[in-house]
């Protein structure tokens, strides 16, 4: 499992401003195999947790190695995502802060994404995890907003500073009338919240546009 790398772009600007880390399998027969393809497995064996921080720390080294070459998009951030397991595990904090240590990123640098259904899997053990990982420094995002539960409390609950539009909103930009209302909603919500807001997966001159 290796990871490739999306942009994140500002709009205002055109600048990257930072990298997401995609888990991608290179299988041998398969070919390059997306995170629906093998994930589930990896939850069912247990194997997620050790994926994640494979890709964390793989991506962190990569990140440290553009960084040493003075690359002009290197001072960007980078987000990888974690699973619930990994969210809840009392040691994943201490992995976190091993990693950065290990590859000399600044904690600043870092975001998680966390999708909300594994937020609101265990309310309780997720709010401690969430500050024990903004404690370090890093931030913390909402992965595939409005794809979860309804429930927007934990927007106050949890120490989140950011939510990602899910992409199959973003895909009827400027299409479908319900998505676009549905884009603009969230973009309104993120803003009245003072969080940051991304949108996942554009790929159109008229999703640009619209966005």
């Amino acid at each position: 499992v290796v990871p490739y790398y999306q942009p994140i772009v500002e709009l205002t600007t055109g600048h990257v401003v930072g990298f997401e880390a995609l888990a991608r399998w290179l299988h041998p027969e398969r070919g390059l195999l997306t995170p629906d393809q093998f994930l589930p497995l990896a939850e069912e064996t247990g194997l997620v947790g050790s994926i994640g921080e494979m890709i964390l720390r793989d991506s962190l080294t990569q990140l440290a190695a553009w960084r040493a070459r003075d690359l002009p998009f290197a001072d960007g951030y980078l987000s990888v995502n974690v699973g619930t397991r990994q969210v809840v595990d009392p040691t994943f904090a201490d992995v976190v802060a091993a990693v950065l240590a290990e590859t000399g990123i600044p904690a600043d640098a870092l975001w998680l994404e966390i999708t909300e259904t594994a937020l609101l899997a265990d309310v309780k053990a997720s709010t401690v995890a969430l500050r024990n990982l903004r404690s370090l420094g890093i931030h913390l995002a909402v992965d595939d907003f409005g794809n979860g539960y309804s429930s927007l409390t934990y927007l106050k609950r949890f120490p989140v500073e950011a939510i990602k539009i899910d992409r199959s909103f973003v895909a009827g930009l400027g299409l479908d009338a319900d998505d676009t209302t549905i884009v603009e909603a969230v973009i309104h919500l993120g803003h009245s919240f003072g969080i940051h807001v991304v949108a996942e997966g554009l790929e159109t001159p008229l999703q640009l546009g619209r966005l």
